[in-house]
């Protein structure tokens, strides 16, 4: 016998007729179209209008019009050695900022984590670089690094070591420049990691502190689990982000000495603004948004496997 407290399901239509459609909230959309419509503008249309650029031969102060080459700057992008270089020291710059910058912040926010006294200030102090302006943080970087009268060299030279020119050396600038990209966007990363550990439940630690659980086995069994999926979105984004630099490198070392600090947006950079090859700078830009929206769509559906298989 039916309970009468029995969800019963709709009966389904008879054969042959439509099932009734939603009403679609058409006042939505009007809430929606503020935040569209720059994305719209800013982000989308000058997207599509880079990817047109770049099968043109667009370039400035040519009096004839533009015209439609088809692939042309592709098939001479791929045969361009100083571009390819550019994108190997990219990937170098990406890889050996990313890393240091999320070991050191890792250690950092577990440093922050701890009950230490005067913590709110040193929570303050360790976000100062990411409220810097990148081009503020060159400057003054470059005044670190400066040959005859930074507080590097000079350093250097008080402890007998003597000092050198960081930016204009051949085997000195990329590490040099590498190391101002970890003070500047470790901050960043601290932050997120520490809000990861402040939502892990602290009787996890101490049920594993009564269970003989020392220290490392604490933080790979309780806290590297919870910070795990954060660490991994952290790391994706500041691989994007690192690879994309520009004004930073820009202020520092303008891409020398001798290309070994030319990032890829540095190099489409003098492409269209120093030599005026818009088209080609163009085709670049779309071989470096590829790339990196197939390393996204990599690590989305490696993400998206992960939790479907947890």
């Amino acid at each position: 016998m039916t309970s009468v407290t029995e969800v019963r399901r709709p009966a389904d239509p008879a054969p042959g007729r439509a099932r009734p459609r939603r009403a679609v909230d058409h006042g939505a959309w009007f809430l929606v179209l503020p935040a569209l419509i720059p994305i719209l503008v800013l982000s989308v249309g000058p997207l599509l209008y880079g990817i047109l650029l770049a099968f043109t031969d667009a370039q400035s102060g040519r009096s004839e019009p533009t015209q439609w080459i088809g692939g042309l700057n592709f098939r001479d992008l791929l045969h361009d050695t100083l571009f390819w270089e550019s994108f190997r020291i990219g990937l170098v710059w990406a890889v050996g900022v990313t890393v240091p910058q999320f070991l050191l912040a890792l250690g950092l926010a577990l440093l922050l984590n701890q009950d230490l006294r005067l913590r709110w200030l040193a929570r303050a102090l360790a976000i100062i670089p990411w409220a810097m302006p990148e081009v503020v943080v060159g400057i003054m970087w470059r005044l670190v690094y400066n040959p005859d009268a930074g507080i590097l060299n000079e350093t250097l030279r008080d402890v007998g070591l003597g000092g050198r020119d960081w930016l204009s050396g051949l085997a000195t600038a990329l590490p040099a420049v590498i190391l101002v990209g970890v003070w500047a966007g470790m901050p960043q990363t601290t932050v997120a990691l520490l809000a990861g550990l402040q939502n892990t439940p602290r009787e996890l630690h101490e049920a594993a502190a009564v269970d003989g659980a020392g220290a490392w086995r604490r933080f790979r069994t309780v806290t590297w689990p919870a910070l795990r999926p954060i660490a991994l979105a952290i790391t994706a984004l500041n691989l994007i982000w690192n690879f994309n630099s520009f004004a930073l490198v820009y202020v520092l070392t303008n891409g020398g000495p001798g290309g070994r600090t030319r990032l890829p947006m540095l190099f489409a950079y003098e492409e269209a603004f120093r030599y005026g090859q818009f088209g080609y700078a163009a085709a670049m830009g779309c071989v470096m948004v590829a790339v990196i929206s197939i390393a996204l769509a990599v690590f989305l559906a490696g993400r998206l496997r992960g939790g479907d298989d947890a």
